[in-house]
């Protein structure tokens, strides 16, 4: 999780990798940690309590940072424009951006989870840098013909298809089955 908004999805995806019994391996960047307070009644410690381990953002010797470390992959949400900057450019700094390029370089699923808008050229020019790497850029876009009721209900149905795209299916939101 890095410093932008939306701390909310990262706290719903990992109750539901959780639920799930997928093994999780969790990085807080500083202004993540500040983000998280800010936006939701969660602490950083409960948010680790998700995790199946956690590491520090300046641990870039953790296992995470290895090709020789297997994982499906990495989903960096919500993901702020410094953080998407970083990984387009292979800057790794820091246990999240190091453990992105090692993704991308192993050919494993990076899903990142951009969080501004509006958009310039230059954060669009990373996102495609990114696709052209093999990554997924998933700006966290509500889908309204579930019609949903809450807030929880967009964010289970972001949560939902970010699982999707490493074929996990969370059963927790109503997908499209055509015009009726």
């Amino acid at each position: 999780m890095t410093g932008a908004t939306g701390s909310i999805l990262g706290v719903h995806l990992l109750k539901v990798l959780q639920r799930m019994e997928i093994e999780t391996h969790l990085i807080v960047s500083k202004w993540a940690a500040a983000t998280l307070v800010c936006e939701t009644d969660f602490t950083v410690k409960d948010l680790k309590a998700l995790a199946t381990k956690t590491y520090a953002a300046s641990d870039v010797a953790a296992p995470i940072s290895s090709g020789s470390f297997r994982t499906l992959g990495m989903i960096i949400v919500p993901c702020s424009m410094k953080t998407l900057s970083a990984v387009a450019t292979g800057f790794g700094e820091d246990l999240v951006t190091r453990a992105a390029d090692v993704v991308l370089k192993e050919r494993r699923k990076l899903v990142v989870v951009a969080r501004e808008t509006p958009l310039n050229a230059i954060h669009l020019n990373n996102m495609v840098t990114i696709t052209n790497s093999g990554g997924i850029i998933f700006p966290p876009v509500p889908a309204f013909y579930t019609k949903p009721q809450s807030v929880e209900d967009i964010v289970s149905q972001s949560v939902g298809r970010m699982l999707d795209m490493f074929d996990l299916d969370t059963e927790d939101f109503e997908r499209w089955t055509g015009m009726h």
